[in-house]
């Protein structure tokens, strides 16, 4: 196509030039003027027409130039989209292999928990034979040990969870946990069932490191999906005195310790005080990894407040009908009977002072709310709130709202606002004597 434009344009070229010879040779300028006026011509065109294919050919280059550098642009930006994405997969692939890791290690410590549980079963049955005693609990120790071998590798092993509400709005902050074993069959067992068969042969501790486990699972689970909850996890003396069990399990959260403000290990009041020097070293391990601590089975608000301050102590747990029933009314107003010095609506702001928030537990009714509120207490725990439920259920149903009201028709919901609750009516009371 380019061939044949340039002999068109010489061809015209030509054409001009001797069009004008011509009009030089007939208007009398002779041949001399005509040929020299066609070789000009010819000049002149074929010079013109090299300026117009040199000015083509820059303009064709610069449109290339413009379509490499776009190209090199685009080259550029895909080259930048794909070393991003292969860094997402190399971050991906180290976090997995991070939680393959930690889930290996899972594996190992529960493989071995259950093989010190054959092992000590072993031991009492040997003892048992020796002594000639009934076989009846070595039959009851064994089923329960084949029960958790199934529940581990079929996955029998469930975790319960119960809300823990903010007042007064009831919405979810945190959830307590419970653990719930399966049979074949399908057949929840509750913690009493298995326990009066474990306590004899010296199990619970084992027991209690698996639920530490699915408690340590559950978080991990409920921060992947980014719920901006907390799980109180029960943990016993004998697991934080345990030598063999614990230093796995400190590595563990150590590994996992951006966990740490999402899991809260608690225990007894006894079992607190009661700790010795093995069990609040270990806490104190716990502690420096940023997890916290909550007391729960209260049974004396005489407590010694610096003591749970320094031994990271967030959360006390207390319940309402035994709180209720420590109020007292005096000359001076309602008090604790565990405190005497101390007004009872004070009571939540001297806890909060050394960094210790109330959970009200075990609330079962509406009336019971309002004195909790006049308290001052800032969370609630109870089937008033929610009853607890499989993990299944209590993570992937339930939004992150409001509880629902759940209170008997026989017993009308009383309002905040406008109720009058006990200390309001004791006080009142008190003001007219």
């Amino acid at each position: 196509m380019r061939q044949f434009t340039s002999v068109a344009l010489s061809a015209t070229y030509l054409c001009l030039a001797l069009i004008v010879a011509l009009l030089l040779w007939r208007n009398g300028g002779g041949w001399a003027a005509g040929v020299a006026a066609l070789v000009g011509g010819l000049g002149l065109c074929f010079a013109v027409h090299g300026l117009i294919l040199q000015s083509l050919k820059l303009r064709s280059m610069r449109k290339e130039l413009d379509a490499v550098r776009e190209a090199q642009r685009v080259m550029l930006s895909q080259m930048e989209q794909v070393d991003a994405r292969m860094t997402e997969v190399a971050e991906a692939v180290s976090d997995d292999a991070g939680r393959s890791e930690a889930l290996e290690g899972e594996v190992h410590m529960l493989e071995d928990l259950v093989q010190r549980m054959g092992q000590r079963l072993e031991e009492r049955g040997s003892t048992s034979h020796a002594r000639q005693e009934p076989n009846l609990r070595r039959h009851q120790s064994a089923a329960l040990l084949d029960t958790v071998r199934e529940a581990l590798a079929e996955n029998r092993v469930d975790l319960y969870l119960q809300p823990v509400v903010g007042l007064p709005q009831r919405r979810t902050v945190f959830y307590e946990s419970y653990s719930r074993l399966r049979d074949a069959t399908g057949r929840v067992m509750m913690p009493a069932e298995y326990l009066t068969v474990a306590e004899p042969e010296g199990l619970v501790t084992s027991i209690d490191n698996l639920l530490l486990f699915r408690c340590v699972q559950i978080v991990r689970r409920l921060a992947k999906q980014d719920r901006k909850v907390g799980i109180f996890c029960n943990i016993s003396t004998s697991s934080l005195a345990d030598e063999s069990f614990f230093p796995q399990f400190l590595d563990l959260l150590a590994a996992n310790r951006d966990l740490s403000g999402a899991l809260i290990f608690e225990l007894g009041q006894a079992a607190f005080d009661a700790r010795g020097s093995v069990e609040a070293r270990n806490m104190g391990k716990l502690a420096d990894l940023g997890f916290r601590f909550s007391l729960d089975k209260v049974t004396n608000l005489d407590i010694d407040f610096q003591d749970l301050a320094r031994s990271d102590v967030k959360f006390l747990k207390i319940a309402a009908p035994f709180l209720l029933d420590e109020l007292a009314e005096t000359d001076e107003g309602l008090i604790l009977r565990s405190l005497p010095d101390l007004a009872a609506q004070d009571f939540a702001s001297l806890t909060r002072r050394y960094g210790v928030e109330i959970v009200a537990e075990k609330v079962e009714s509406e009336r019971q709310i309002v004195d909790i509120l006049e308290l001052d207490i800032a969370y609630g725990q109870g089937h008033l709130f929610g009853e607890p439920r499989a993990i299944r259920d209590a993570v992937l149903a339930e939004a992150d709202g409001p509880v629902a009201d759940p209170a008997p028709k026989s017993e009308p919901p009383l309002r905040t606002r406008g109720g009058v609750g006990v200390l309001a009516r004791r006080h009142a009371a008190a003001t007219r004597i």
